[in-house]
């Protein structure tokens, strides 16, 4: 795995022409990429993959088939955020990250998390222009409130949407954020997208966050 100096070093020498592009990378078409590849994607593969995911959550506990919760946007807005529920189903409480082997999550929910299919239904997010497939991954508020007063440049996370995935997780930065130099470090790729995204990188990103999936994901909890 390349660390976040190696990633520097990787993009920023004048020898790497795909990924140091310097097209514009507007908005509109960044919004145009996200359009084809979700449209493409649902003809393929959600129009039957999303009902069978929700049939077998539906039986693995009683509960919704679907999760939301309110994640921090671009700009600072704030939206609802969907996934598959992975989780049995449990009063009003305190907000906590779900932890390695947590009691909590259902024998479905641990395979949805270990594949990140569980992820899929922010695809709907993406079609309502929530979120974007890539970029920086948006967090729970209780961690964006944590986080934003210890980390520095954190909230400029929020000057372009947030994303179904990105270069910290695409790397394999991931997993339970339990303290702030994990978050730290995740931030320091957020960083680096936003100052360096092109489409040239967004693509490698969706080919790194395929072949993650394919191994399964590691950081999975």
């Amino acid at each position: 795995m390349l660390t976040y100096p190696e990633l520097e070093r990787a993009y920023i020498e004048p020898n790497n022409i795909v990924l140091s592009s310097k097209v514009t990378y507007d908005h509109f078409t960044k919004r145009l990429f996200d359009l084809v590849v979700v449209i493409i994607l649902f003809i393929f593969l959600l129009s039957w993959l999303v009902p069978i995911l929700s049939i077998l959550v539906y039986c693995s506990s009683p509960g919704p088939i679907f999760f939301k919760q309110f994640r921090t946007g671009l700009n600072g807005r704030i939206f609802y955020c969907y996934k598959f529920r992975s989780m049995y189903v449990y009063g009003p409480g305190d907000f906590k990250q779900a932890r390695r082997n947590d009691p909590r999550v259902t024998p479905i929910g641990r395979w949805l998390r270990k594949s990140n299919l569980d992820e899929l239904p922010q695809f709907l997010n993406v079609l309502r222009g929530d979120m974007s497939l890539i970029g920086p991954r948006p967090h729970p508020l209780p961690l964006d409130a944590q986080f934003c007063y210890e980390i520095p440049d954190y909230e400029k996370r929020y000057q372009i949407h947030p994303g179904m995935t990105g270069l910290a997780q695409a790397k394999g930065v991931r997993g339970l954020t339990d303290h702030p130099l994990k978050m730290k470090h995740r931030v320091k790729y957020d960083l680096f997208y936003l100052k360096h995204r092109s489409l040239a990188l967004d693509i490698a990103i969706c080919w790194w966050t395929i072949t993650s999936m394919a191994k399964g994901n590691v950081n999975a909890i």
